[in-house]
């Protein structure tokens, strides 16, 4: 059975968010420590490549726990193949074109590779969503500065 209502979001982005609605937070869930889980051996290049990209963003966003490896490799899986999918359709172009034995048009069929990339998109922006990886939720991150230094954490990421 489902659990209805909206999902709660993880204390982390609570923190980060701001914590609007002031509401107190939650005392009693598991709070693995952050940390880089170490990829997956079944990921591709192109999913390893984007799991080095986003795994340090999200360390210091403080919500990646070696916990979260498997919600992590969907994430990176699926941007490779969307990856895959849309390099393939800009070579190849997103349809193709069905003709009859004497050259007419007979209908204009989407090429397979444009519901992968859709499927992949999805998947994406599911597991994404789980880290507040998505544009809307990071629109809410106020980040504080830390420890008196006047840089937020994302300075690390751009001086480092």
């Amino acid at each position: 059975m489902a659990i209805k209502g909206r999902k709660p979001k993880p204390k982390a982005l609570r923190i980060l968010q701001g914590n609007a609605g002031k509401r107190p937070l939650p005392e009693n869930i598991p709070e693995p420590d952050v940390s880089i889980p170490k990829p997956p051996n079944f990921l591709t290049k192109d999913a390893k490549k984007e799991w080095k990209r986003v795994a340090p963003l999200l360390e210091i966003m403080g919500v990646l726990a070696e916990i979260d490896m498997g919600v992590l490799a969907i994430y990176c899986q699926s941007f490779a193949h969307w990856k895959s999918a849309e390099e393939w359709i800009a070579e190849n172009g997103s349809t193709f074109i069905i003709r009859d034995k004497d050259g007419q048009v007979k209908y204009i069929q989407q090429v397979p590779h444009v519901s992968l990339s859709k499927q992949a998109r999805a998947d994406m922006l599911k597991a994404g969503a789980e880290f507040g990886m998505t544009p809307s939720s990071r629109s809410r991150i106020t980040v504080t500065k830390k420890d008196g230094e006047g840089k937020s954490p994302w300075s690390k990421i751009s001086n480092g």
